[in-house]
């Protein structure tokens, strides 16, 4: 119990919440631009992925890692490194779902079902890494 206490403390949490958030907006973005707004599908994609990159970054900078940036420069350079993490884990994200849907066939049911649990796990690694990314990388005390 001691242990997982620990595991789960505020940062912890805070991020776990904000994750989800951070899930929800890029569906609801991604949704209105494409039901209400008609953008194309990529598109829409692209711009709720982008926008919650962005919500992603405020809201783990303030909330959940606290950040003690306070210059313009310490504020940019906080920026330019959570972004590299992200893109960073995209790529982790795409090679891992390629490797484990295409080339080891892992979870393959002849159907989507093997893609489907492949994505999962995978952001489940991208999801950790994304944590300790900007934990130890992009707002390092």
């Amino acid at each position: 119990m001691e242990k997982l206490k620990k595991l789960l403390n505020r940062e912890v949490i805070s991020y776990i919440i904000f994750g989800v958030l951070t899930t929800v907006v890029n569906i609801s973005v991604s949704y209105v631009l494409k039901a209400f707004l008609h953008v194309e599908t990529n598109i829409a994609s692209t711009i709720g992925i982008i926008i919650c990159i962005l919500f992603a970054y405020f809201t783990n900078r303030k909330w959940v890692f606290e950040s003690h940036a306070n210059t313009a420069k310490e504020k940019w350079a906080e920026f330019f490194k959570f972004i590299l993490g992200r893109a960073f884990t995209m790529v982790v994200e795409i090679v891992g779902v390629f490797l484990l849907n295409d080339v080891f066939h892992a979870f393959y049911f002849g159907d989507n079902t093997g893609f489907l649990i492949n994505k999962c796990v995978i952001t489940v690694i991208v999801i950790i890494l994304n944590f300790f990314i900007s934990k130890f990388f992009a707002f390092k005390k």
